[in-house]
């Protein structure tokens, strides 16, 4: 499709949700534009997308607080709707820098609506968390649950994302916010996958580093949580499914007529809790091996519980996920021998 028709920005589209979201464009038939500082990525996922679609990437380097890059950006392509990844992620990293994380996440959001403003562009597809519910009274947790008390500074920017969000579409935009429970797995072609930079923050390619031998052991936080192994449990989400949900969450937008402004928040997983030490079972199981793991102490932020109600996402829009989390930890295996050189 060429640049001029349907031209989707994909902010921070070079790192994760992001690289997976723009295969799914791609493959839906929407031209991706993609927009990253690289500062959390890396342009190895960049190179493996054209060997997923075939198609040569439209990427331009730059920051999203940066107006006058975004302007540019917006000048040069007929952007036709924004999907915004570009943000800091990191629980443990907020609590230890959180202006860093208030000045990143908020800052970059309010540049885009400003030039979404000036462009006439509307349609804003968000990444928010389940992070905004802070530790949810009701599990599993629908969007009618009220927003607690983060339990980190980057569960706080989602929650003020959205409510900057909230109260802008009364200025005209249409935005439809997903809020993330814990993406992980990779591409099942194994070109992009998870691809942290330095330490990984999230548990997933902690265990596929330790098992590839680059860490020596994964560190379990806490093992006296009241749940039934005492780890802490999440809902862990294939993120090709995350990224097909953003692409039925733009044509939800669209569906719904242009004369309406609106705001609407999804759950985006898969509705089955997992825990931590079920999850590395898991990983273990699917790719018949043994992990180095060791029980630490808790990690300041986290949420003891959570994982979704999915149903109004998948009533409103038609989504399911696809992917069991066997297949998310062979791919994601996968993804880290063949970056670890051990395919």
């Amino acid at each position: 499709m060429g640049q001029g028709q349907n031209s989707i920005l994909v902010t921070g589209g070079a790192g994760f949700i992001g690289s997976h979201t723009a295969v799914e464009l791609f493959e839906s038939g929407y031209h991706p534009v993609i927009v990253d500082n690289l500062s959390t990525s890396d342009r190895l996922l960049l190179e493996g997308l054209p060997k997923i679609t075939g198609e040569k990437v439209d990427f331009f380097e730059g920051d999203c607080t940066d107006r006058e890059f975004l302007r540019s950006v917006f000048s040069q392509r007929n952007i036709t709707a924004v999907m915004h990844f570009a943000a800091f992620k990191s629980v443990g990293e907020s609590v230890e820098f959180p202006i860093r994380y208030f000045r990143n996440n908020i800052d970059s959001l309010i540049a885009l609506l400003e030039v979404m403003k000036e462009f006439g562009v509307r349609d804003f597809i968000f990444s928010s968390s389940c992070t905004v519910y802070g530790q949810p009274e009701k599990i599993p947790v629908n969007e009618s649950a009220p927003f607690l008390k983060a339990e980190s500074p980057y569960g706080a920017t989602k929650q003020i994302g959205e409510q900057i969000l909230e109260a802008s579409v009364r200025s005209g935009y249409r935005v439809v916010s997903l809020r993330y429970f814990n993406p992980v797995g990779a591409h099942p072609t194994g070109h992009i996958g998870e691809l942290p930079v330095g330490v990984p923050n999230n548990l997933v390619p902690y265990i596929t580093q330790t098992a590839a031998g680059l860490r020596k052991s994964l560190t379990v936080f806490g093992n006296d949580y009241d749940t039934a192994d005492g780890s802490c449990i999440r809902d862990f989400i294939h993120v090709v499914d995350v990224a097909r949900a953003h692409v039925k969450a733009l044509e939800y937008l669209w569906s719904i007529g242009p004369e309406s402004n609106s705001f609407e928040a999804f759950n985006l997983g898969t509705g089955v809790g997992v825990s931590v030490l079920e999850l590395i079972k898991s990983f273990e199981t699917s790719n018949k091996l043994s992990l180095s793991y060791s029980i630490g102490s808790r990690r300041p932020g986290d949420v003891i519980k959570v994982y979704a109600d999915p149903s109004r996402i998948m009533k409103a829009m038609g989504w399911k996920p696809d992917f069991s989390l066997e297949e998310a930890m062979v791919h994601a295996w996968n993804w880290q021998k063949k970056i670890s050189g051990l395919t």
